[in-house]
């Protein structure tokens, strides 16, 4: 009996394991979809998930778009989305931060998430802080930093000559992506960097490739960061084109566009596989979104492992499914 004792005694003193450390970087839609696939989650093999979310702050449409302009906020609206993800449909202020304010008051069109953001940014005076305390009231199992302090503006050249400025130009321009960059340079908070540094996994979307998942990597010292990790970085390649802005582009063309832009910072590709639900094909089509093809060759030239899973929402066209996401992602963490 005592032998027992002392054996709960010492597993009661032992330290606990280190979670596995996860870094997610994006923005739009897709991001969210890793962070509710990984939030306050337990590996199968019982080690707890940490996850940190690197977001992009360069959305000027919208709500985020105005309350930006008129307080000079960075853009709230894909944190906000972060944060809701976050807390896992476990907080009640989660629904109420999604809340669009619908008429034609001053208030209409703005979500109460991006206003209460934006009046926490004023209290504080600080933008990172305001995040922290919207974390904490909405119980968000994991960190959003933003990737940069302060707004930041889009800067897309096109193949056609064209230099497009601002996030919803850029998606509207309707021509071929050739370099993105931020209008000034920006640092990145160095909670950033540090959580890409001790990262076990790093995940590169999925989202909107320019104005989500690049556009999280634009600012001073991520690029630099990411190469010099020893995490594994995993492109995650969207499902599907988007109108606009990969119209055509296939998973290697993504991942090229990525080593352009930050150079060799991806040793996985994540892909779907299989075909889009039938019943999906005709919304998908009818947004002019076509299904990414996959070379695995083509992905093994540029210096990526390409990973296939099942990854695809039966409900959603066009959209991973959170929890098939997340178990594939723990996949490769195990496998490092």
């Amino acid at each position: 009996m005592r032998v027992l004792e002392e054996r709960v005694e010492r597993r009661a003193a032992a330290p606990a394991a280190r979670p596995l450390r996860v870094v997610a970087a994006g923005g739009g839609t897709g991001l969210p979809r890793v962070l509710a696939g990984l939030a306050g989650g337990v590996d199968e093999d019982g080690a707890r998930v940490a996850v940190t979310a690197l977001v992009t702050t360069a959305d000027d449409g919208g709500s985020s778009g105005e309350l930006r302009r008129r307080y000079g906020v960075p853009a709230t609206g894909d944190v906000r989305r972060c944060l809701v993800a976050l807390a896992g449909g476990l907080s009640p202020l989660a629904a109420l931060f999604q809340h669009r304010f619908e008429g034609a008051g001053a208030l209409a069109g703005h979500t109460v998430g991006n206003v209460v953001l934006t009046a926490l940014a004023q209290r504080h005076g600080d933008f990172a802080s305001a995040v922290e305390e919207a974390a904490a009231m909405l119980g968000a199992r994991g960190r959003v930093v933003p990737a940069a302090d302060g707004p930041v503006e889009l800067v897309a050249s096109l193949e056609d000559g064209r230099e497009v400025v601002g996030e919803s130009a850029i998606a509207a321009a309707g021509g071929r992506i050739a370099a993105l960059r931020l209008a000034r340079p920006t640092p990145a908070p160095r909670e950033a960097l540090q959580a890409i540094l001790e990262a076990d996994l790093v995940v590169l979307g999925p989202g909107s490739l320019y104005s989500s998942v690049l556009a999280s990597l634009l600012p001073d010292g991520v690029a630099q960061a990411l190469r010099a990790t020893a995490a594994t970085r995993v492109l995650c390649v969207n499902l599907v084109t988007e109108p606009g802005e990969t119209d055509g582009l296939d998973a290697a063309a993504h991942l090229r566009a990525v080593r352009r832009q930050a150079g060799d910072v991806v040793d996985v590709a994540l892909v779907h596989r299989g075909p889009q639900p039938a019943a999906h094909r005709a919304a998908l089509e009818a947004r002019g979104a076509r299904p990414v093809e996959v070379d695995r060759a083509a992905l093994e030239a540029l210096g990526a492992v390409p990973v296939a899973a099942d990854l695809a929402s039966a409900s959603e066209p066009g959209r991973h499914d959170p929890q098939k996401l997340a178990a594939a992602l723990l996949a490769l963490a195990r496998a490092r």
